[in-house]
C-alpha cells in the first residue's frame, strides 16, 4: 500500500520515537506530550479510520523529555476488517518520517496465574496466532526480505526499564504476548491451550506492528496493561467495559512507566 502524502508541518517535524496507544491508554498523549500538532486519520487521504471503542483516531506529535515523538491515539485492528497492509501502514508511515524506535502498548488479558488486573508486562516475545503474516506482499518495501525474529523486543531497552521500575518501586512483569484476531474473547479451552504454548498474556493487536517494525530495522518495545484475567481464570464475564475501567485506574502509573521508557530510549 502506497504511503500517503502528509502535511508539510508533520513531514518536517522528523520524529525520533513512535508510540501506539492501546485500549484505554490514550490519555497519555494528552497528559504527557508537549504538543506541536494533531492530525486526524480522516484528514489523510486513503488512511484507514479507527473504529474500535475508545480509539480516538488521530496522530499527535510533539516532545517528551526533549525527544520528538509521534503518537497514534487510537490504533487499527485486524478485527475491524482491515488488511494487514492497512493496519501496519502507520508503522511504515512513521518509519518514513524518521522514527527508529517504536513503543507499542496494549490492553491484554492475563494468562499467567500471578498476573492480576492493573499489572504491567514488558513483552520479551510473542506468539502470532492471527493466521497470517503482515509481511506477505511487502517484498518491495525497504528492509530485509526474511527478517530475523529472534529478538523482536529490544533487550537493552527492556533492561533499562526494568532497572527504572525497580528503583521506583513499580511492579513490572515480563512475558510472552499471544495475539488472536478477536473480536470475540477467548474460550477457557483456548486459554488452557495458550498456557501450554507458553503465553503469559493474550490480546488482539501489537504483533503485526512489531513484525513490520523489525523488518524496517526499528527498535521495538512492547508494554501490556493487564486489564483482566483471561477466560476460565476470571470469575466474571469478560467485557470491554472492564478493560477500559482497569486501564483508566492505572493510567497515571502507566504514563510514568512509558515516559521513563521514552527518556531511556
Amino acid at each position: 500500500m502506497k504511503l500517503p502524502i502528509l502535511p508539510e508541518k508533520l513531514a518536517n517535524f522528523k520524529p525520533e520515537i513512535g508510540l501506539i496507544l492501546g485500549s484505554g491508554l490514550s490519555s497519555f498523549a494528552d497528559d504527557r506530550i508537549k504538543l506541536s500538532g494533531r492530525l486526524q486519520y480522516n484528514e489523510i487521504e486513503g488512511f484507514p479510520i479507527s473504529t474500535a471503542p475508545g480509539h480516538i483516531g488521530q496522530f499527535i506529535y510533539g516532545t517528551i523529555c526533549g525527544k520528538r515523538v509521534i503518537c497514534m491515539q487510537g490504533r487499527l485492528h485486524f478485527y475491524e476488517g482491515y488488511s494487514m497492509d492497512q493496519l501496519t501502514l502507520p508503522v511504515r508511515l512513521m518509519n518514513s518520517l524518521g522514527v527508529q524506535t517504536l513503543f507499542i502498548t496494549n490492553a491484554a488479558g492475563g494468562i499467567h496465574r500471578d498476573y492480576k488486573p492493573g499489572d504491567f508486562m514488558l513483552l520479551n516475545d510473542h506468539i502470532n496466532l492471527l493466521g497470517t503474516n503482515p509481511l506477505i506482499g511487502l517484498q518491495g518495501d525497504k528492509g530485509v526480505y526474511f527478517p530475523d525474529m529472534s529478538e523482536v523486543y529490544d533487550s537493552t531497552l527492556r533492561m533499562k526499564i526494568r532497572n527504572w521500575s525497580e528503583a521506583n518501586k513499580i511492579e513490572l512483569k515480563e512475558g510472552v504476548y499471544l495475539a488472536t484476531t478477536g473480536p470475540s474473547y477467548e474460550t477457557p479451552a483456548e486459554i488452557r491451550a495458550f498456557t501450554l504454548l507458553g503465553a503469559d498474556a493474550v490480546g488482539m493487536s501489537t504483533v503485526p506492528e512489531a513484525i513490520v517494525a523489525r523488518k524496517l530495522g526499528m527498535r521495538v518495545l512492547g508494554i501490556s496493561c493487564i486489564t483482566n484475567t483471561a477466560a476460565g481464570i476470571s470469575e466474571t464475564k469478560l467485557s470491554h467495559e472492564e478493560v477500559s475501567k482497569t486501564a483508566s485506574r492505572v493510567s497515571s502509573q502507566f504514563a510514568d512507566l512509558l515516559e521513563a521508557g521514552i527518556n531511556l530510549a
